[in-house]
């Protein structure tokens, strides 16, 4: 049964932070997972990456997060800027190895909570075969990907989330190519924990990072946020602000929504919702099980 934003509560607890949390989070940034010294951050204004940011380190908070325990990995890109602001071992990559990296990272040391924290550009272009096999693979990571629907740091190029229609810096007279539906491609590639929420969604984006934070498998959180100095300008979506009461007029939430129903177009409604949860053994689970006996085998001499 699809519900309104307004009745429906798809996780439990308070909907978006309360003036006490907000207060605790300006008042001690560093105990919040931030690097105090790098702020003010470079990000726009009314940019989506701050906030999707501010989710995530509250997330950590209330998941309980080792911050000696996480390292963070983020490719080229706006949101591959949120490395050098976290207070933990942060990895900068380059153009689309994020996850590969962080994949590197988890087997080196299983006992690492990993989290790739990258652009649609960076992890669904160039870095896409290492997403989709990522997924295949079940690899126990968490991958936030912030969603702008463009290239934001390179000049506002159109990418392969561009909805149709939109006008970018490489289609000017409007984009005519099928973009992905990033939960739906996920979930096909076999990704065992698969959201969506939007920049204006903060409580329940919170939460549901704290859920993918404690998934065991990969779990992978599309944040839908504006750019309005590149896309929101050249399609006429007006300032930020203007974006976030389309987000809060067009959002529907719908939990474990069929994903074909999950496009994204422009001036269309927003599905939001937690898709995906499941259990299926990681790509670790099965090394261990059906590998290493047999290396043990092996190598026992004969």
């Amino acid at each position: 049964m699809r519900m309104s934003r307004e009745h429906e509560e798809p996780l439990d607890g308070d909907e978006h932070w309360t003036a006490e949390m907000t207060e605790e989070a300006l008042a001690h940034p560093v105990e919040w997972g931030l690097r105090a010294e790098r702020l003010p951050h470079i990000w726009c204004p009314g940019c989506g990456i701050g906030t999707s940011l501010a989710c995530f380190v509250e997330a950590l908070k209330e998941a309980k997060i080792d911050l000696n325990r996480l390292s963070v990995v983020s490719g080229i890109g706006c949101t591959g800027r949120v490395a050098g602001y976290v207070s933990c071992d942060s990895f900068h990559t380059t153009h689309g190895r994020a996850i590969p990296f962080a994949a590197g990272l988890h087997l080196g040391n299983p006992e690492l909570n990993v989290v790739v924290f990258s652009g649609d550009g960076d992890i669904v272009a160039i870095g896409g075969n290492h997403l989709i096999h990522a997924a295949r693979r079940n690899l126990d990571l968490t991958v936030l990907c912030v969603n702008n629907f463009t290239y934001g740091m390179t000049g506002g190029q159109g990418g392969p989330t561009t909805q149709e229609g939109a006008r970018t810096a490489t289609t000017p007279y409007g984009a005519v190519e099928y973009a992905f539906n990033l939960p739906l491609l996920t979930a096909a590639a076999g990704a065992t924990y698969v959201a969506r929420w939007t920049v204006l969604d903060l409580g329940r984006l919170r939460r549901s990072i704290v859920e993918a934070l404690e998934h065991k498998g990969f779990a992978f959180v599309e944040i839908v946020s504006p750019c309005p100095v590149y896309y929101g300008r050249r399609n006429r979506l007006g300032e930020a602000v203007d974006e976030l009461r389309y987000y809060k007029e067009n959002t529907v939430v719908h939990n474990f929504a069929p994903l074909e129903e999950c496009e994204l177009a422009l001036g269309g409604r927003i599905v939001v919702g937690k898709f995906v949860q499941r259990e299926r053994p990681t790509f670790l689970d099965l090394v261990r099980e059906k590998i290493y006996p047999k290396a043990q085998q092996a190598a026992v001499p004969h």
